[in-house]
């Protein structure tokens, strides 16, 4: 009977592809855990990190005003009048995610803001105003332009350069982020018809009340940020009086950038602080 016989080549053969398997299988294990960890650092650090810091802006932006007051000093609007004129805002929606005259026509019940005065604008990226939406328990800041590092990934809202400023005539429009980095927009599609919509400034505070949805347009449809706002993809949602309106603005569907959700709203009411 013949014995089989293996040789050291064969050995050796078998050694390296069990070292190659054993190498491949580490290596497979390794960029598993990298990226659950970079999943994990997207959907939850990024977010806590946000989060936690946009409730301390809002606190300091309390302070301040409260402060400022306590002195006795007369407020002022922070932001000058960069959205009180004509359509001047035509770019387009990308970045996350207005602007013109009386409001009456529009159906808003609110009438100019007479008692603010153009202050100097917003410096960019500064926090300004405090944006609340109670049916979503959302509180977060408003700050000066949209740059996704400097104020989007601080879990802030961030107003559209050329639009109106809160209370002015035109269109205060805002973006945010829907998924990581705070997701402060991430439930606005839940908004309805008669939704209350608060923004505070050192001045005042303006009440809007959601009006309409456009639940997916381009990320290119600038139209719907304008003074008077229209879908210029979809002409039949929209508005054709100037008034007073309110514009948030955010990526969909959920964890794409592929087209925006618009979310408005109209001036109800000011009031002094």
């Amino acid at each position: 009977m013949r014995v089989p016989v293996t040789s050291r080549r064969s050995l050796r053969r078998h050694a390296l592809v069990a070292r190659v398997l054993w190498n491949g299988a580490e290596l497979l294990v390794t960029l598993g855990v990298v990226l659950m960890l970079l999943v994990v650092h997207q959907l939850w650090w990024t977010n806590r990190q946000a989060r936690e810091g946009a409730e301390r802006e809002v606190q300091a932006l309390e302070r301040e005003w409260e402060g400022s007051q306590g002195e006795g000093g007369s407020p002022s609007v922070s932001g000058g009048g960069s959205g009180s004129g004509g359509t001047s805002s035509t770019g387009s929606t990308s970045g996350a995610g207005g602007s013109s005259r009386t409001g009456q026509r529009s159906g808003s019940s609110a009438s100019p803001d007479t008692s603010a005065t153009p202050a100097q604008q917003p410096r960019w990226d500064q926090a300004y105003a405090i944006l609340t939406i109670p049916r979503l328990g959302l509180r977060i800041p408003v700050a000066e332009g949209i740059s996704e590092p400097n104020v989007l990934n601080k879990g802030y809202a961030g107003h559209y350069p050329d639009t109106a400023q809160p209370g002015q005539a035109g269109n205060f429009a805002l973006a945010g982020h829907r998924n990581t980095h705070g997701e402060p927009f991430r439930y606005i599609n839940r908004l309805r018809e008669g939704d209350r919509i608060e923004v505070e400034t050192r001045a005042a505070g303006y009440t809007y009340v959601v009006d309409r949805t456009i639940p997916q347009t381009a990320p290119r449809d600038g139209g719907v940020i304008r003074d008077v706002p229209r879908s210029l993809v979809h002409p039949r949602y929209g508005y054709s009086d100037p008034g007073y309106y309110l514009t948030l603005t955010t990526c969909t569907p959920e964890y794409t950038s592929k087209y925006r959700l618009v979310v408005w709203g109209k001036l109800a009411s000011m009031r002094p602080r």
